[in-house]
């Protein structure tokens, strides 16, 4: 039974999968938008606003901890400068994940856009 067991495993081990999943969210951040599964959309969606409601608060211990949680400076700077300040007046609900009218060759799975709104 998967009591109290969240999220989806996408066929990888506790580490690769925090790994794709800490990947898939740092390139959303560095590009603005990205195409992927449905699913996938769907598990970084709040990771991803989780860190830009941390970087809203604009101060060192939260840019501190984006940057543990990024592991890339850049990332961190763009999330802290860029992103953070867009969306100072909204109190959530910063990404959107739109379905594709298309589906990936191989395997026929339903493709999505996930962007900043």
């Amino acid at each position: 039974m998967r009591h109290l067991k969240k999220g989806k495993k996408f066929g990888r081990l506790i580490g690769d999968r925090r790994s794709f999943l800490s990947n898939l969210s740092n390139n959303l951040i560095r590009r603005g938008k990205i195409e992927t599964t449905e699913a996938r959309a769907k598990a970084i969606k709040p990771a991803v606003e989780k860190l830009i409601t941390l970087a809203k608060k604009q101060n060192l211990s939260s840019r501190r901890l984006l940057l543990s949680k990024t592991h890339d400076p850049k990332i961190t700077k763009k999330l802290y400068e860029e992103l953070a300040p867009r969306y100072l007046s909204r109190p959530g609900g910063y990404l959107r994940i739109i379905k594709l009218s298309k589906a990936r060759k191989r395997d026929g799975t339903i493709l999505t856009t996930i962007e900043f709104v």
